[in-house]
Order: structure tokens, then C-alpha cells, then sequence
């Protein structure tokens, strides 16, 4: 198969509850698939977290699961990475050390955060420019509360040392050993800090939740070209070429190409 090129793609599913590898071939068949639960905490009413670290340790062993058992590096084309969306990772962009813990789109500790945003009229401004409500659901408001907290995050962030992202961001600056730090516009789009009509991080939405735009990642297509691996991931650098949320990517997955179809 070496002799044809590279030959196969290799697919990173970060989940909530497990993270999963799967490598398909050149038609699109699935070829090998591996899986390790995730655990989460719940360190308060309301809160759940994951550990930043044993995401990125138990994404590289479903990988390196996939490629063992007689299939090179040589033969992988490409990486794909899907994600959950919303769940937020804080990380120092020189050492990669997360600065606590990943905080997960399903936590409500910033319920009482957008209430008052919608109390002072601001959700009618986050709805015009990101086409989303005011709620905790989405990351805005959890990086606000994790630059507020974790320990040199703000000052960090505002020097452009600290890095804040969603999970495929993390497992684009671990894969690439910490060279890019980029996320795609599905997983920016849930944010709250992601003008969907320019497709930029928004001014006026960084402003209110006081969140620097050093932190944050470059935002680009899906399609993009989102770096390489580094050579010591997976023996030989790996293009990192595709990086959908999960739901958006079900939704390509399932083929709804065309105008108003839905998942």
C-alpha cells in the first residue's frame, strides 16, 4: 500500500464521554477503530470538568492504537479531528501545562454571569452578532470565569502566553508539539465570542466579557491546513487537515449537503 502513497486517514473523535480513533481507507471504509472512556468530575452543583491532560494522553493511545498491528505513519494521507464544541481548555503556550481543569459544556457555573447580561439588554447584541442566546452552555462566559480564577491566566492571556481554546484547539497545539494554536469556525461558532458576519472574534463581545484576543486561536475553515504533527507523535510528520465540531460534523457525516436539510 506504501508503494501507492499515502493511503489512509486517520479520524479523532474527542468525546464527552470517550475519546475514539478511527482509520479509514482510501474509499472511505472504516479499517480499525479504538476508544477509551473519558471520566469527568463534579466538583460542585452544576459544575463538570475534565482533566485537560488525560485528554490529550488518551486521544494519543487511541491514535497510536490505530496505526499499530503493521500500519506505518508512512500511509496516513491525513488527520481529521471532531470534537465536543463548547468545553473550554486554559493552557500556558510555552510549556502546554493546563492551568486547571477543562471546564465542560454542559457546566452552569456562569448561569448567574448570563442572567445579568440578559438583565442589561446585552443578549440582543450577542444574538445579532453569533446568532446565540446568553447562556452558559456556550464558552464566552466560561473563559471569562476560568481567566478570573486559574492561577496567572489573565495576565497571561493578555500577554498572549496563556493560550484558551475548546478541545480541538488543545489537541491541535499537543499534536503540532505546540506550534499552532487554531481552531475551525464550527467550534468558534460556538463560543459566543464569534461574529458569524465577519467570521472574526468580535470587539465588542471581547470587550464586554473581558476576554483578550491574545489568547485566543486563529480561526480558520474547516478544510484548512491546520499544521503537522510533530515528528516525536507519531514517528514521521502527519498533515492535520480537517477539524469539524461534532455536530457539524455528524451532519456533514450524514449528508445533509444541501440548503435546509437538518440532522
Amino acid at each position: 500500500m506504501t508503494e501507492r502513497g499515502p493511503y489512509y486517514i486517520l479520524s479523532l473523535d474527542q468525546g464527552t464521554t470517550s475519546t475514539r480513533a478511527f482509520l479509514f481507507d482510501a474509499d472511505g471504509a472504516p479499517m480499525r477503530l479504538r476508544q477509551k472512556e473519558l471520566s469527568q468530575s463534579y466538583p460542585q452543583d452544576g459544575w463538570v470538568e475534565h482533566d485537560p491532560d488525560e485528554i490529550w494522553s488518551a486521544t494519543l493511545e487511541v491514535a497510536r492504537g490505530c496505526l499499530a498491528h503493521g500500519t506505518d505513519a508512512k500511509s496516513v494521507a491525513a488527520i481529521g479531528i471532531t470534537n465536543q464544541r463548547e468545553t473550554v481548555v486554559v493552557w500556558e503556550r510555552a510549556s502546554g501545562r493546563p492551568l486547571g481543569p477543562a471546564i465542560v459544556w454542559q457546566d452552569r457555573r456562569t448561569a448567574d454571569f448570563c442572567a445579568a447580561l440578559k438583565a442589561e439588554g446585552f443578549e440582543d447584541e450577542i444574538r445579532a452578532r453569533t446568532g446565540l442566546l446568553a447562556d452558559p452552555y456556550f464558552s464566552g462566559t466560561k473563559i471569562a470565569w476560568a481567566l478570573d480564577r486559574y492561577d496567572g491566566a489573565r495576565a497571561g492571556a493578555e500577554k498572549g502566553e496563556v493560550c484558551v481554546g475548546t478541545v480541538d484547539s488543545w489537541l491541535i497545539y499537543k499534536l503540532t508539539g505546540g506550534r499552532v494554536h487554531a481552531t475551525d469556525a464550527t467550534n468558534a461558532s460556538r463560543t459566543m465570542l464569534f461574529n458569524i458576519h465577519t467570521q472574526d472574534w468580535d470587539d465588542t463581545l471581547l470587550q464586554r466579557l473581558d476576554v483578550p484576543r491574545a489568547c485566543l486561536p486563529e480561526v480558520k475553515d474547516s478544510g484548512a491546513d491546520f499544521g503537522t504533527t510533530a515528528d516525536e507523535v507519531f514517528g514521521r510528520p502527519i498533515p492535520i487537515a480537517g477539524v469539524a465540531g461534532d455536530q457539524q460534523a455528524a451532519t456533514v457525516g450524514q449528508a445533509c449537503f444541501a440548503r435546509g436539510m437538518l440532522k
